[in-house]
């Protein structure tokens, strides 16, 4: 396969970073990592959910740059559709294709209530009432997955498009010990444990630089 780039800020902090390069491994693709550094101003402000627009991941490949998690999927099953990235199913496909989206767009209040950081884990931690909502829509569609396909993973016996966009949620609700039905918490153990989240999870345990402002407790 052509070796790319994928440019990524903070392994630690940064979910669409992370969504980015499981899609890029799900389906195979070689890939170089550039990295964004933290001190970098944009990249700072997508962080701290500062900047609407967020401009990493991106991935460069044979003339194409793609710096949107569900394009980057979508140019991926375009040129990889063995790989899997998408149910084979249209029906199924097309439910894959709608909760990504729907998590794509958004939960912002999930997202300002519990930022991603995968050098912690808290015993107890007070969940803004705001993201309630946004917890219980999780749920629902979890529920309605694992139900319909069997599990382990959204979509059946194999990770999809649904679970590399859905990884950083299940990585949230363990770092901030939320509450969580015994299906739901299964689900995010099975994420947990894939080997590509190890991966990612040890990578940013290195990593050195720090974003104050997202370590504060409230």
């Amino acid at each position: 396969m052509t070796l790319a780039k994928l440019t990524l800020s903070s392994k630690n902090y940064s979910s669409w970073s992370l969504r980015g390069w499981l899609l890029c491994r799900l389906a195979g693709l070689q890939i170089t990592e550039r990295r964004v550094a933290l001190d970098d101003p944009e990249n700072r402000a997508e962080l701290l959910l500062l900047s609407p627009s967020v401009l990493v991941p991106r991935l460069t490949h044979e003339g194409a740059s793609v710096w949107d998690t569900l394009a980057i999927a979508e140019y991926l099953h375009e040129l990889y559709p063995q790989a899997g990235l998408y149910p084979a199913d249209r029906i199924a496909r097309a439910h894959c294709r709608s909760v990504s989206g729907e998590i794509h767009s958004g939960f912002a209040n999930l997202r300002s209530a519990l930022p991603m950081n995968l050098k912690v884990r808290h015993d107890k931690f007070p969940v803004f009432p705001g993201a309630k909502p946004d917890i219980e829509r999780i749920e629902a569609i979890w529920a309605e997955c694992l139900g319909n396909y069997g599990g382990p993973w959204l979509f059946g016996q194999k990770p999809t498009v649904a679970d590399a966009m859905f990884a950083p949620v299940a990585e949230r609700f363990l770092t901030y010990a939320v509450s969580l039905s015994p299906a739901s918490a299964a689900y995010c153990r099975t994420i947990n444990s894939w080997n590509l989240m190890r991966e990612w999870i040890d990578d940013a345990r290195r990593e050195p630089d720090e974003v104050e402002e997202l370590d504060y407790e409230f």
